[in-house]
C-alpha cells in the first residue's frame, strides 16, 4: 500500500494577505526565493509522491504555470549561458512526477476541496498537504514521518502539535488515547471547539494521510462550521469504522496563513539560505540594535 498520490487544496482566496493576493495566489507568495506551494510539493516528492493533484479555482493559473514548462524562458537562459538558473527551473518538477488540476466550484471548505479530488485519487490511500503550513525539518519531513507510521498500521493519520490551551479554538483538536505518545490512536476529533469543549491541547496541522473511505463520508457530511464541509467532521465519522492515528511530528511549523507566521518563516529561512544568510544576519542584528537603542 505505497502512497503515490497527494492532494494540494489551493482554492482559497487568501483574503488575509490582500492586496498582495488580489491578482496572485497566496500559495505563490515566496519564502525568500521559493513559493509556498513549492515547499509543499518538494516535501511530497522527497517522500516518494509521484502524482500531484491540485484543487484550484479560476484565479489560480499562476500555480499551473509554475509547474509547467516555459520554453521561452528556458531558451533565453540557455542563450545567456545561465545554466544554474536553467537547472533550478528544471528542478521545479522532477522527471516522473505528474500534475493534475481540478477546480473547486464553490468555496465550501477543506472537506469539499478534498472531495473534489475523488476522481483522481480513486480507491487508494493518499496524502493531503496544506501549503499554508510550512514545516521546517533538518531530518525526515513531516510527511515522511507519517508515511513511516502508515507502513506499520495502514490507517489514516493526522499530524498534530501541542498548542496553548487558549489557542484550541483556532484548530481542529483531537482526543488521543495517549497524549504523551508520539503516535496515538484517536478516539475523537472536533473542529475549533470552545475552550470548555476542547478535549486536549493537540491541534491538527495541515498534513493528512487518508484512506479512500473518507470520500463516501465526505459525501454524507453536511455543512458545519462557517457553512463549510469540514474534514474533521468526516474524520470523526471515519473513527466509527476504522482506526485513525495522530502523529506528533518532529519539526517546526510556521503558520503562513497569517501575516506574523509568514514573516517568521521568511526570517527563519533567510537565516539558512546559502546566498543571503550571512548578510541578512548582519542586517537583522543592525536593525535590532537600532530598534532598541
Amino acid at each position: 500500500m505505497q502512497i503515490k498520490k497527494a492532494v494540494f487544496p489551493v482554492a482559497g482566496l487568501g483574503t488575509n494577505f490582500l492586496p498582495a493576493t488580489k491578482a496572485s495566489p497566496k500559495e505563490m507568495m515566496p519564502i525568500v526565493d521559493m513559493p509556498l506551494i513549492q515547499y509543499a510539493v518538494n516535501e511530497a516528492v522527497a517522500a516518494g509522491i509521484t502524482e500531484l493533484i491540485f484543487v484550484t479555482n479560476n484565479r489560480k493559473h499562476a500555480i499551473e504555470n509554475h509547474f509547467d514548462s516555459d520554453f521561452e524562458l528556458e531558451a533565453r537562459l540557455i542563450e545567456c549561458g545561465k545554466f544554474e538558473l536553467l537547472q533550478l527551473v528544471h528542478d521545479i518538477l522532477p522527471s516522473g512526477v505528474t500534475c493534475a488540476y481540478i477546480r473547486q466550484k464553490s468555496p465550501l471548505g477543506l472537506g469539499d476541496a478534498i472531495l473534489c479530488a475523488k476522481q483522481f485519487v480513486g480507491n487508494e490511500p493518499f496524502a493531503v498537504l496544506l501549503a499554508d503550513d510550512l514545516i521546517e525539518n533538518d531530518g525526515k519531513s513531516c510527511l515522511q514521518q507519517m508515511l513511516d507510521v502508515f507502513e506499520k498500521n495502514h490507517s489514516s493519520i493526522v499530524a498534530v502539535q501541542k498548542v496553548e490551551q487558549k489557542d484550541a479554538t483556532k484548530y481542529g483538536i483531537v482526543d488521543a488515547v495517549d497524549r504523551n505518545n508520539k503516535v496515538s490512536l484517536i478516539r475523537g476529533i472536533i473542529e475549533k471547539p470552545s475552550l470548555e469543549n476542547a478535549p486536549s491541547d493537540l491541534a491538527v496541522v495541515g498534513r493528512y494521510i487518508l484512506t479512500p473511505e473518507i470520500f463516501t463520508l465526505l459525501e454524507q457530511t453536511s455543512k458545519g462550521l462557517h457553512e463549510e464541509i469540514q474534514i474533521t467532521d468526516a474524520i470523526a465519522k471515519l473513527l466509527l469504522e476504522q482506526s485513525v492515528f495522530s502523529l506528533q511530528f518532529q519539526g517546526k511549523r510556521f503558520d503562513c496563513g497569517t501575516k506574523l507566521g509568514y514573516v517568521k518563516a521568511t526570517v527563519a529561512y533567510a537565516l539558512k539560505h546559502p546566498e543571503v544568510a550571512q548578510d541578512f544576519r548582519q542586517v537583522l542584528q543592525k536593525y535590532i540594535v537600532c530598534s532598541f537603542s
